[in-house]
């Protein structure tokens, strides 16, 4: 006995460990940027994202930029930069969660999750105390993020279930009423 089951059997190469490619993530460096803009052009159908992404960069807000590499081929960024929040009248040392890719002959294996998860910890150690993004609202709350934190927060996308929030640090977003104000690089008035 011990052979395997019918779902083993039947399972599509994607769902089998050991069909997988090995994906790496790391932190990006000058030699990935190409390769990320081709990636967010691919995947956004155009340049927006790719252009946030160098101007955030310029503009010295990046708190943390991780890469997923495929045999040494950028297929996914994840990008968080340095986002002003305050929570009753004090700052909150928060990042937004912006922008993400994963070329679309990559997308729906996991990659982006891994970038999200391996991402938060990093924030975490430097100092970062949370993570505001607007995304898919069945996406992002697999990692904790919550509309019902952001929601206190004044923005830009005030009531939107895909404006949300995630503490790093419990209490971070504690408070009454706060705000965001995104850079002038998101191009948000």
């Amino acid at each position: 006995m011990g052979g395997p089951t019918l779902a083993e059997v039947v399972a599509t190469d994607a769902e089998r460990p050991y069909a997988r490619p090995m994906i790496a993530i790391a932190e990006e460096g000058p030699e990935h940027h190409a390769a990320v803009a081709a990636v967010r052009r691919v995947a956004f159908g155009g340049p927006s994202e790719a252009d946030l992404a160098e101007w955030l960069r310029c503009d010295g807000l990046v708190a943390a930029s991780l890469v997923a590499l495929e045999d040494g081929g950028v297929v996914g960024h994840v990008l968080f930069s340095d986002l002003p929040v305050e929570v009753d009248g004090a700052p909150a040392r928060a990042v937004s969660l912006a922008p993400m890719a994963v070329r679309p002959d990559r997308q729906g294996r996991g990659i982006g999750t891994r970038l999200v998860a391996e991402g938060l910890p990093i924030l975490r150690e430097r100092g970062r105390t949370a993570v505001v993004v607007l995304g898919h609202v069945r996406y992002y709350p697999r990692f904790g993020f919550s509309a019902e934190l952001a929601r206190k927060l004044a923005s830009p996308f005030p009531g939107r279930p895909s404006f949300m929030a995630l503490e790093l640090v419990p209490g971070a977003l504690a408070g009454r009423a706060g705000s965001v104000r995104y850079p002038a690089a998101f191009g948000i008035a």
